[in-house]
């Protein structure tokens, strides 16, 4: 669960340090890909849970 805490304020960090910096978010411009990295991540945190 701390693991997960961890990624989401990196995550927040990198997004706040990109925005700030005005250098283009790392991440997909379009709906469908946000949802491909949601997707992605979950089902990192599920193999983790299940296989971890």
């Amino acid at each position: 669960m701390t693991m997960a805490i961890v990624g989401l304020l990196l995550a927040l960090a990198i997004g706040m340090a990109c925005r700030w910096l005005d250098i283009p978010l790392p991440a997909p411009p379009k709906l469908q890909g946000a949802l491909l990295v949601v997707a992605m991540s979950a089902g990192f945190l599920a193999g983790d849970y299940l296989f971890g």
